[in-house]
């Protein structure tokens, strides 16, 4: 089962891509909660390449790499990755409005469907925030 979570970002395209494919910025956004944040991250942006980003309870509690493989890429178009033996998409489309950012992953069998939109959707409106925040 595919699970799908969007935003709309007001920013230009250029500016929405690097936030979302550049070490720095996502450092700075990729945290479904206030308790937690991404402590570092790597991204080989190109098919083949590899990403990682080290996610981690503020309180050290707990923390796990979330990392995996491009398997498409077409700048300011559309990032495609499978991480272990699951796949994701990620979609921008600008308009008048700003950029919509469209995730589309499949879903595990630990968490409930809920859950799992849930955190992404946080992830994606903080990055959103990040983004509109820097203009």
């Amino acid at each position: 089962m595919k699970i799908i979570v969007e935003t709309n970002v007001r920013a230009p395209i250029e500016r929405v891509w690097q936030a979302y494919t550049t070490p720095e910025d996502i450092v700075q956004w990729n945290a479904a909660s206030d308790d937690w944040h991404t402590t570092r991250s790597n991204v080989d942006l190109r098919i083949g390449g590899t990403f990682s980003s080290r996610m981690e309870a503020k309180d050290g509690s707990f923390g796990f790499d979330f990392a995996g493989t491009y398997t498409n890429v077409v700048p300011n178009r559309l990032i495609e990755y499978s991480f272990g033996d699951r796949t994701a998409t990620v979609e921008f489309s600008a308009s008048p409005e700003g950029v919509k950012v469209r995730v589309s992953f499949d879903a595990e069998t630990t968490h409930s469907d809920e859950q799992q939109r849930d955190g992404w959707q946080a992830i994606l409106n903080n990055f959103a925030r990040h983004v509109e925040g820097q203009k």
